[in-house]
């Protein structure tokens, strides 16, 4: 079992920067690819992010590939997501999760979620 809990969103302005992290429960934290989810109103939720347990090998979304960076802490049990040049498209609820399978890129390859954590963009 691994729980998550998110913190670091808030409210930026366009072209801001915000870091989310995430903290991990569990001993076996690092065999897990992390990734980072996000939905906004009204529409599904897709991936934004993803680090494999090693740290060495990401892989990013194409509307925020240059912009955002994902990185772990397997010390600290931590995954974190570095987001700047924020754009008002990115408002959303930010999701954390554990990857247990399949595609990295797929929401269902994601057996533990957190409970979000809310990213205001302003323009």
């Amino acid at each position: 079992q691994v729980q998550l809990v998110e913190s670091g969103g808030g409210l930026v302005q366009a072209g801001g920067s915000l870091r989310l992290s995430c903290a991990a429960s569990g001993r076996t934290f690092s065999f897990y690819i992390m990734g980072w989810f996000r939905q906004a109103p009204g529409k599904e939720r897709e991936f934004v992010a993803a680090v494999r347990w090693s740290g060495s090998t990401t892989y990013y979304a194409d509307s925020v590939k240059g912009r955002f960076t994902i990185s772990r802490d397997n010390a600290k049990n931590t995954v974190y997501l570095q987001m700047n040049s924020l754009k008002p498209e990115d408002t959303a609820v930010y999701y954390c999760a554990a990857r247990t399978g399949g595609s990295v890129y797929d929401t269902s390859s994601y057996a533990y979620w957190g409970q979000g954590t809310q990213v205001t963009v302003s323009s």
